[in-house]
Parts: structure tokens; C-alpha cells; sequence
């Protein structure tokens, strides 16, 4: 819902909605919960763990790979490579609040702004061209490339204190998503 909300339905784009604390809701409930933590989760409570500092501990790993994954999911949709990504991005023409228009709005001086502003959410490849272009003058890629080795080192540095249950899981998972291509 968070997603869905993040523009006024049938309104002009609103770029002052798009903020990055907007952005790690959307991703904390979209993302880290369902697709990471609930399900280890669910297998912690099956095998019996019930030192609540286990689940602690699991919900910060996961909540952290599940936002890595969202963003890297964002820069995907925008960078990667149909034939590698099974589709083809529409986050730019959808208006979405992605990492990627969050950053840019964080960088951005008022001319760039205003390019943002008159193509962002626009169904029309000339507009969306104009996006893809301002994010690589902002060095979009170069600060997604950082973002990635920051949390995979935080990532790593979390699993090193798992000592209550087995860490296997979640190194498991790191290495599926970890420089990912799609």
C-alpha cells in the first residue's frame, strides 16, 4: 500500500513524496519482511529456536539483505539487461519511488531537478531516456556500486556474531543476491 501511495492517484508527480524514508518503508514491508525475514522466521519457530535474541539478530540480517535486494531489484529494472532480467524496467515510466529517483533527488541541483520533474513517470521513451541519462551524470551506478559493497559488508559483519542458531541460511541467501544480474 505504501508502494501504491507514494504519488497522488491521478495527480501531477510529486518528487517531494519521493524521501528515503518513504523509500525504506515501502521496502521494509514490501521486501525485507515477506521475502526475507518472515520466512526464516517461520523456519526458527518450526525448529524450536526461542532465545528472542536469535530473532533479533535474524530480523537485522534480513531486513538488511531484503533492502539490498530491493534496491538492487530498482537498479536492475532501470540498468539491467532485458535478456538477463526477464523483463523489461518500468519503474521510471510507473512513477515508482525507487532508489534510484531518491538518490537523484538527494544529488540533484535545480536544473537536474527540473529534468527529473518534466520526465519522471512519463510513458514516453524520449522522457525516460532523459532519466536514464541524469542518473548516469549523477553517477547513479557508482553510488549503487558503493551501496552494494556497504552492505554486503554489513551483511558479513552481522553473520559473524550468529552464534544461537546456524548461519548457514543466511549465507545461503547472501550468495543468491550478492552482485545478482537478475
Amino acid at each position: 500500500m505504501l508502494d501504491l501511495t507514494s504519488q497522488p492517484q491521478g495527480g501531477p508527480v510529486d518528487l517531494k513524496r519521493f524521501t528515503l524514508e518513504r523509500y525504506k518503508l515501502i521496502v521494509q514491508y514490501k521486501t525485507a519482511f515477506y521475502t526475507f525475514y518472515l520466512p526464516i522466521a517461520i523456519g526458527m519457530i518450526t525448529s524450536g529456536v526461542e532465545d528472542e535474541r536469535a530473532y533479533g539478530l535474524a530480523k537485522r540480517i534480513c531486513c538488511t539483505m531484503g533492502e539490498y535486494f530491493q534496491v538492487q531489484d530498482d537498479y536492475l529494472d532501470c540498468f539491467g539487461k532485458p535478456e538477463d532480467i526477464g523483463k523489461v524496467g518500468t519503474d521510471i515510466q510507473d512513477n515508482k519511488c525507487s532508489w534510484l529517483v531518491v538518490k537523484a533527488l538527494e544529488k540533484a541541483n535545480e536544473k537536474q531537478r527540473k529534468v527529473l520533474e518534466q520526465n519522471y513517470g512519463k510513458w514516453d521513451a524520449s522522457k525516460v531516456k532523459k532519466v536514464k541519462q541524469l542518473y548516469e551524470e549523477l553517477e547513479i551506478p557508482k553510488l549503487f556500486n558503493e551501496y552494494e559493497e556497504a552492505s554486503y559488508a554489513s551483511i558479513q559483519a552481522e553473520l559473524a556474531k550468529v552464534t544461537l542458531m546456524p548461519k548457514d541460511v543466511f549465507q545461503l541467501l547472501l550468495k543468491k543476491i550478492y552482485k545478482r544480474s537478475k
